[in-house]
């Protein structure tokens, strides 16, 4: 019988004791699990995660810096793949409610025996055992055609549809259930995804609409369908549906056809339509975001992203490096919220600074924040709590904690220092 592969952890604990009692006592791979590492605060636990990709994360839900339900949200937008148990007090579990939609596998109550966690650990990998095992399936088995979907098909790939035929497409849609009534009017945009061999080749065939079938359903409304080596998900939501979940869908997908089937994965996102008529041309720019760039590569092309020129390669990092010098102070500036700015998709925006400038986004950010910080203790009498709201922070003890990692000390013994030169100097 072949060994199941191990599948990869991170620990994130505040407690140092129970921290390092979990990592060193816990044989985590009879649990079926590889311990990567660990970390004591929400900020080292998230910069892991966007480095090592982990199937799960085992975290506090309180922590300094970022709370468990924060680094839950921002683990969803930049790795949706991973799972996250919570492990925290009773007291907390109202609050861990706000973090359902985060990919949380389990959450479990302190005081937690290791032989409890251990007892927990199984279930988590029973869980994500099942995840995989109906994904593969998915790929493997497909799905039957429905009448929404053979509906779509014709307004999808057939270049017949005119203004004039809204009405008639709308009625018909209602009557194959596609739409709930006549006051059910969503936008849609159009994805194509394929799935490529380790050559270049597509591979993609009609069985994968399942397993797209399993991920779309956790965020929008859709209908998919298998065409000529792709699959077309019609995706139906309010502009802000879209805003908040299209990016996160489109990453899950790809990170989980790498993960699990081992196939590259190539993405392509047409603008958002507000009529049935319109997905035609909402088809045709997703198909030509597909076929942009190296076609043997994995990627996650939004049609939006491609024009003009300034949203695209070195040029785009350019300007997401400029208006991160502008805005850095923001104590809210993420990678969603500058995508914004920029009028691009974060997928497209965070593999521009991957790419080119070498580094994620938030440990670019932070270099950021450190060398304006060093500059500011050094060059002025600002007090450190000053200091620190300069730079994007409002918690004194979080900027410390942060300039210490960065630069080897904390604000007050950069400070002890200069002026111990400085008093050196004159004598």
């Amino acid at each position: 019988m072949a060994t199941k592969p191990l599948y990869t952890v991170i620990v994130a604990d505040d407690e140092d004791e129970l921290r390092e009692a979990v990592c060193s006592m816990i044989p985590w791979q009879e649990y079926g699990f590889n311990l990567l590492g660990s970390a004591s605060n929400g900020l080292d636990a998230l910069q892991m995660v966007e480095q090592y990709e982990p199937d799960l994360l085992l975290t506090d839900i309180r922590m300094p810096f970022i709370s468990g339900i924060e680094l839950a949200r921002h683990v969803r937008e930049v790795r949706p793949a991973t799972n996250i148990a919570f492990l925290s007090g009773y007291d907390d579990f109202e609050y861990a409610k706000q973090a359902i939609q985060y990919n949380i596998i389990s959450y479990m109550l302190k005081p937690l025996t290791l032989e409890g966690l251990g007892a927990e650990l199984r279930n988590i990998r029973a869980k994500i055992d099942a995840q995989f095992a109906m994904f593969r399936q998915a790929a493997s088995r497909g799905v039957g055609q429905d009448l929404r979907a053979t509906m779509l098909m014709s307004l999808v790939l057939d270049d017949y549809a005119e203004s004039g035929d809204e009405a008639q497409a709308v009625a018909y849609a209602q009557e194959c259930g596609l739409l709930r009534d006549s006051l059910d009017r969503p936008c849609y945009t159009v994805m194509v995804t394929s799935l490529l061999e380790t050559d270049g080749s597509n591979c993609t065939t009609p069985a994968f609409v399942s397993s797209v079938n399993t991920l779309a359903g956790k965020y929008l409304r859709h209908v998919n369908f298998y065409t000529m080596g792709k699959v077309i998900s019609v995706l139906m939501g309010n502009p802000s549906d879209f805003e908040e979940y299209l990016h996160i869908l489109a990453d899950e997908i790809s990170q989980m056809a790498e993960r699990i089937l081992s196939k590259r994965c190539r993405i392509g996102v047409s603008r958002m339509v507000r009529s049935l008529s319109a997905l035609h041309t909402a088809y045709k720019e997703a198909m030509e975001a597909l076929y942009q760039g190296d076609t043997s590569e994995s990627c996650v092309q939004f049609i939006s992203d491609l024009t003009p020129s300034a949203k695209g390669g070195s040029l785009l990092c350019q300007r997401a490096l400029e208006a991160l010098d502008q805005h850095y102070m923001d104590v809210n500036l993420s990678l969603v919220s500058l995508s914004n700015m920029l009028d691009v998709s974060p997928n497209h925006l965070s593999s521009c600074i991957k790419k080119y400038a070498g580094e994620t986004f938030i440990n670019i950010l932070i270099r950021k924040r450190m060398e304006a910080a060093k500059d500011m203790l050094t060059n002025s009498n600002l007090k450190i709590q000053d200091v620190a709201q300069r730079c994007g922070y409002t918690d004194q003890h979080y900027f410390s904690y942060c300039f210490k990692k960065y630069c080897g000390e904390s604000p007050n013994a950069l400070r002890r220092r200069l002026e111990s030169e400085k008093a050196g100097a004159c004598c």
